[in-house]
Order: C-alpha cells, then structure tokens, then sequence
C-alpha cells in the first residue's frame, strides 16, 4: 500500500511538471504570454517610447520581442500590416497622409485625428490605436536664437520673407521630412518659399538632436534644422521654433498603434499601456528626450527611470 502511495505521488509530481514545462511562467510565476514583438521609427522619441513598452508588457508577463530602432515611418507602418512587427508608437497626424486626406481639417483638432485615423485603420487594416499621450510633436523649423533675433524671425512667414528676399538659409533634414508630403514641402506651399538643393542638407537619419546640433553649431553652414515640437535639444542648444501661424501641420499625438489579432488577443495590452500614455504630457516628453539626446543616456533606462518613478514599475 505504501508502494502504491509514492508510486501515485511520484505520478502526480510529474504531471505537474510538466505542465508548469508546458505553460511557462513570467518573472512572477504567471503564465508567459506572446511572443510580441515591438519595433519603431529611428528616433530619440520612438526609442523612448518603444522602450516603455517593451519594459511595461515585460513586467505583465509578455514575451516581447525588441525591434525598436526598426526604419523610418514607410517602413515600420508597412512592417505593422505585414504583421512582422505587432506594436510601434505612431503619431495621430500621419493618418493625413496614410489615407491621402492632407487637405482635411480633421487632422488639425486632437480628438477628431486620433477618431479619425482609428476608424480608417480598422476598417482598412484590422489596426487598432490605443490612447494617445497629451503631446503634440508635430514637425517644425528651428534656427538659432541669435539669428532669430537678429533678423527678427519668429514665424514661418517672417523665414519665407528672408529666404525670397536672399537671405542665407541651409536647413538640415532627413530624407523623410525633406521630401514627405507632411513636412518640408507643405511648410514650402503653405508659406509661398522654394529650398534649393543648395540650401538642403539630406540625412538619412530622423534623429533630430543631430540636425539641431548641427544647427546650433554651423556645421557645414547649416542654420536651420528639422524639429519636433517635443524635442529636449532645443533649450540645450538655445534653438527657438518658428512658428506656424497658418496651421499647416496636423496633430501629431503619439499613440500605440497594434495590430487587431493581437488587441483582440490581449486586451489587457491597452489597461497596461493607456495609463503610461495618459501621463506624457509635452514637457515630460521633452524633459525625457532632453536625457537621451543631451545627456546621452541610453533610451531603456531613461524609460525605465520614469516608468519606476511613476509607479507604472517596482
């Protein structure tokens, strides 16, 4: 009879084995979910923001894979329907020109972009967008103070008048914003001005904190530069934003852009991450981007300083 008692107990033991082998476990000893993999734009911003991702859903027992650093907007965006990447931060304004609607207002008003891309990623993707953070980072122009001052140039109809008057002008942008639809040239037709070839300094990067520090430092003659509206370099490097006075870029509020296999799958994903969103305001975003590109510190652990500040970590 004792025999038989270890015999089932030995049995018992084993089964539970394996089927802990079976369903895995996470850091907590909850079953392991995904894989996911997450990707996004090469960016200070998009490295920032695929981070707290990655550490968010590692911590609520995902699997994720990190793609983070993964192309420029084409290619993470085709990568997401394609289903090789399942998350990346996108911004609500660049449904604009996903679906050819640049000339609609929508996408000058927070709330009805972000309704507006949501619905049109659905329906034509099986995307879904999760809430955005607070925060506009839309495209911009910035040149020097001292120059600013100087030749009193506040907006972007005070550059246009310099540039059709003569004045010296080289901007440095990447290939993205020197030729997409959304940046460069709407700011060109909007405010009546042309940039040379002579005048443009093409990098293949969109890492605005190299373009603002070659702004700030006359590197190559260049004394305009590519930038996003919450950017941390700018102070640092004593850039002032023209102004857009004619309103011609939409509202880029960054957001969880996820595939609906997945969304369907893990609903939970969205209870994880909203929170995190919801607390990016455009002087947080700044402050933290400040600390990758200024400070140089590495875009994880800036992530995971804040998430644990926050209380969004242990």
């Amino acid at each position: 009879m004792q025999r038989l008692l270890s015999l089932l107990g030995f049995v018992v033991m084993t089964l539970a084995l394996l089927v802990s082998g079976c369903t895995g476990g996470g850091s907590q000893g909850e079953v392991t979910k995904g894989p996911i993999t997450i990707g996004s734009k090469i960016d200070t911003e998009g490295a920032l923001l695929s981070q707290m991702i990655i550490l968010m859903l590692r911590d609520n027992g995902f699997e994720v894979i990190d793609k983070s650093q993964f192309g420029p907007t084409s290619i993470v965006r085709k990568a997401l329907e394609s289903g090789e990447l399942d998350i990346y931060p996108e911004y609500t304004g660049n449904g604009a020109y996903f679906f050819d609607e640049a000339d609609s207002d929508v996408w000058k008003d927070a709330r009805k972009g972000y309704d507006r891309v949501k619905q049109l990623d659905m329906e034509t993707y099986n995307i879904v967008w999760l809430k955005p953070a607070p925060a506009n980072n839309t495209w911009a122009i910035a040149m020097p103070r001292e120059l600013v001052e100087e030749k009193n140039l506040q907006t972007l109809d005070d550059f246009a008048a310099y540039v059709n008057g003569g004045g010296y002008v080289k901007l440095i942008g990447s290939e993205e914003f020197v030729n997409s639809p959304a940046a460069l040239p709407a700011f060109q037709e909007a405010y009546g001005f042309t940039l040379t070839k002579e005048q443009l300094l093409t990098v293949s990067s969109g890492d605005t904190a190299q373009t603002e520090k070659a702004a700030s430092e006359g590197t190559d003659g260049v004394n305009a530069a590519m930038a996003y509206g919450t950017d941390g370099s700018l102070s640092a490097f004593d850039l002032v934003v023209l102004g857009d006075p004619r309103g011609v870029q939409p509202v880029y509020q960054p957001a969880p852009r996820v595939r609906r296999e997945i969304a369907d799958k893990y609903p939970e994903i969205a209870t994880i991450l909203d929170p995190v969103f919801a607390s990016l305001d455009l002087e947080t975003l700044q402050t933290l981007n400040a600390k990758i590109a200024v400070a140089g510190q590495n875009a994880a652990d800036v992530a995971r300083e804040y998430l644990t500040t926050k209380g969004f970590l242990p």
